[in-house]
């Protein structure tokens, strides 16, 4: 991912995975433009190698979001080879578009709506 096209939700916070163990998450961001769909990049400290699908660790995301100020449908683990060693790559569901357009987001799939 390009810093240029990032829009930064949050910034570092931490984060429990299933097991208890604490994890250092650098920053929350989304990608600037987009077609509809939108998956949240949440970057860590260390290795996190293995827990993408971890719900403690999602829950501990998807709390901070709250924080923010999303309220919708909670964010899912998001398909296995976009994951990373420090990366964790996280599926929003639709009723988060509203939320990133207020963070800046553009939804460049309206410009060809009906």
């Amino acid at each position: 991912m390009n810093q240029d096209t990032d829009i930064h939700l949050s910034g570092p916070f931490e984060a429990i995975d299933g097991s208890g163990r604490t994890h250092k998450v650098k920053a929350i961001r989304i990608f600037d433009e987009g077609y509809g769909a939108i998956d949240v990049y949440v970057d860590f400290a260390g290795p996190i190698s293995g827990l993408h699908k971890d719900a403690g660790l999602i829950a501990a995301v998807q709390a901070q979001l709250r924080k923010l100020g999303y309220n919708g449908p909670s964010v899912t683990a998001g398909d296995s080879v976009l994951q990373e060693n420090r990366l964790l790559v996280l599926e929003a569901p639709d009723a988060f578009n509203a939320f990133a357009a207020s963070k800046g987001w553009k939804d460049l799939s309206e410009e060809y709506g009906d």
